[in-house]
């Protein structure tokens, strides 16, 4: 008589990854998944070793979903001793004795080397049904612990993960995923900020969160194993035994390569699998790939045996392995060019620093206010009010930060968030009232404030956490609609709009936010692409600039993901690649218009350089691109004076010159 078998998934952040991993790790984790399975009318999971409780009795509480996985024809009695055998491996002071602290980016994580939850749920499902856990499951991010988000996330799911005593009866997960935790969110959101600002520090993982992302997988049957092949592009398996002494030696090694060369901390790498012999089906696995003597390595890619390796070789170990990762992944064309000129670039905002008189700045908007012959009485404040938060709280900040007493205080104040949320609600009203040619010195105060590191991080922390209006969103939407405009006025606005946004890119924290939240980045492009081809020099100015911040974000990551050995993965700016072709497009004719501004032309020049070197798009979509658009021969027309360039020996700055050939010659190719 056959028994269903039912797979029971929680999310230990209680929707909290599925509503923010987006903004703050550039990547969808739509849950920190647990399972258990469900069986003979029994919850069987692994966690502080394997406990076993009626179903949804367990303090995860309710299931968020549950999976029906079909039936065993297995009788409870084989079940109950594959489960006593598993309790000799599946251990809790197992799993603390086996974790292995190490760090990455600087920030302490305790990845557990051997067992992990859900592979426990697919080692049994496997041998129920035969059947693999789905694969959303098993592809949870190893290195998400590692991150900010993980890292505020972590005690949470600890909590979680022991049972209380006493203690109450749980929230549903499901219950808790509709409803997330708005103190959870302020956590992560805390987290983020610290790390942004360079203090962040994540504390050591605990041997429940060790358990959800561990660089090694245990196998003991082959249904599990086949999932493991199939959902791994690159897998090195090991087939080990207790009683082999050479396997005592070698393992050690493995279980470092799994560290050094696994899937973690957003690198490409292996996925590295695990087989005892002696525990479980492994014996009849090791049978069914011809295995006769442990250790044998074993490696895949795409789930086909390319070659095997016999014996505890650590050097021959390390080099198969850095093979196999080489033909899965192989290196962006880029990296093996020498670029001197682009690499020279810096990759810091190009910001504007200037700084009016305060005072002047504010009479002049003051007057303007005074000029306003209505006023709507649907506003939430009254001219009066308006300019007493103007002269009574915005003047004090900026003068005490920008026009400081001498000596100047160290540090310099910071605004506070009570003084960003009043002058922001100002701001708001100022915009719905007031022409724009009477917004400039409102945006010029606000340009001036993004050079405090404090406002960047805030707006970042306001655009992430809630729909509240921010400083960005206030000014956006009406630079994009005063395009159309010819006016001084409306010339004056969007060149301080611009100029504010260069500024605000001088944030990492905002300029990371700003370009993966799909409305901000929509907005940005149609703000930039028109400006670049303004007919005001100063403007076309401000746009290159625009676009230089916005590509050097973007170039500073890929840099430090082939340094860290993270790699380009061509996934990894999956949600900017029409976007990039769209910029790089209005960049590549801007420069074909650009005639006599070599400064304007070389800001251009570098934004080209940074969108394309080291993009994941470049071989699929920006080279054909660059190709089609006659990109090399239009840098090239800047190097002489004809269609190209208006003055005899086009660009005459050397440096300048030398950019232009490198990027024609070597990323326009």
């Amino acid at each position: 008589m056959s028994s269903p078998v039912k797979l029971y998934v929680y999310d230990l952040s209680r929707g909290m990854a599925r509503q923010l991993s987006r903004q703050l790790t550039g990547r969808q984790i739509d849950g920190i998944w647990h399972t258990s399975v469900v069986v003979f009318g029994k919850e069987i999971f692994y966690g502080q070793g394997i406990d076993i409780t009626t179903p949804g009795g367990s303090h995860h509480g309710q299931p968020l979903t549950i999976v029906d996985m079909g039936e065993t024809s297995l009788d409870e009695e084989t079940f109950n001793e594959y489960l006593e055998e598993m309790r000799q491996h599946y251990t809790a002071d197992k799993v603390l004795s086996l974790s292995k602290p190490f760090t990455i980016n600087d920030i302490d994580v305790t990845l557990l080397a051997e067992f992990n939850c859900n592979s426990f749920s697919d080692d049994c499902i496997g041998f129920l049904t035969g059947q693999s856990i789905p694969s959303y499951i098993k592809d949870l991010p190893t290195d998400f612990l590692s991150t900010p988000f993980g890292a505020a996330l972590r005690p949470t799911i600890d909590a979680m993960y022991r049972r209380p005593t006493p203690g109450p009866i749980p929230t549903p997960a499901s219950a808790a995923a509709a409803s997330p935790d708005p103190q959870l969110a302020s956590a992560i959101l805390q987290a983020v900020a610290a790390q942004a600002q360079g203090n962040g520090t994540a504390q050591a993982g605990s041997k429940a969160t060790e358990s959800l992302a561990s660089p090694i997988h245990i196998v003991t049957n082959p249904a599990s194993f086949n999932g493991f092949l199939k959902t791994h592009k690159a897998s090195v398996a090991l087939f080990t035994s207790k009683t082999c002494p050479p396997c005592r030696v070698i393992e050690p090694v493995f279980e470092r390569l799994a560290e050094e060369k696994g899937i973690q901390d957003g690198k490409d790498g292996a996925a590295f699998a695990k087989i005892d012999i002696d525990v479980g089906m492994g014996n009849a696995l090791a049978s069914q790939w011809n295995v006769r003597a442990t250790p044998t390595f074993m490696f895949f890619l795409n789930g086909q045996k390319l070659d095997e390796l016999k014996g505890a070789n650590a050097n021959e170990l390390r080099s198969q392995v850095d093979l196999l990762l080489f033909q899965a992944y192989p290196p962006h064309p880029h990296t093996s060019l020498s670029m001197p000129a682009v690499q020279a670039l810096s990759t810091n905002a190009i910001i504007f620093s200037q700084v009016p008189a305060i005072d002047t700045v504010l009479a002049k908007l003051s007057s303007f206010i005074d000029e306003q012959p209505t006023w709507p009485d649907s506003s939430k404040q009254s001219k009066a009010t308006v300019k007493t938060v103007l002269s009574s709280t915005v003047q004090p900040y900026l003068k005490s930060r920008f026009q400081p007493p001498n000596p100047a205080p160290n540090p310099l104040p910071s605004a506070s968030p009570t003084v960003l949320a009043a002058w922001t609600e100002t701001s708001a009203i100022l915009v719905s009232v007031l022409p724009v040619e009477s917004l400039f010195p409102l945006v010029d105060m606000w340009r001036l404030a993004f050079l405090d590191p404090a406002v960047g991080t805030w707006t970042s922390n306001l655009k992430t956490a809630s729909s509240a209006v921010d400083p960005v969103s206030v000014f956006l939407p009406k630079a994009i609609g005063t395009q159309d405009t010819a006016s001084k006025g409306a010339r004056n606005y969007t060149l301080t709009v611009l100029r504010l946004l260069c500024n605000a890119f001088s944030s990492t924290a905002l300029a990371q936010t700003l370009l993966r939240n799909d409305g901000s980045r929509g907005q940005i492009s149609s703000l930039l692409i028109p400006t670049l081809l303004h007919s005001d020099p100063l403007v076309r100015t401000a746009a290159s600039s625009l676009a230089f911040n916005v590509a050097a974000v973007l170039q500073k990551q890929r840099i430090d993901s082939v340094r860290s050995g993270k790699g380009i993965k061509a996934d990894s700016e999956d949600y900017l690649a029409d976007w990039e072709v769209e910029i790089t497009s209005a960049i590549i004719e801007a420069i074909d218009r650009e005639k006599e501004n070599e400064e304007v032309v070389h800001r251009l020049t570098a934004a080209l350089a940074f969108y394309v070197r080291l993009s994941p798009q470049y071989e699929s979509q920006l080279q054909p691109l660059l190709e089609v658009l006659q990109s090399r021969q239009l840098l090239k027309s800047k190097l002489a004076k004809g269609d190209g360039w208006n003055s005899d020996g086009g660009i005459t700055k050397k440096d300048i010159r030398k950019l232009v050939e490198e990027v024609a010659g070597k990323l326009c190719a």
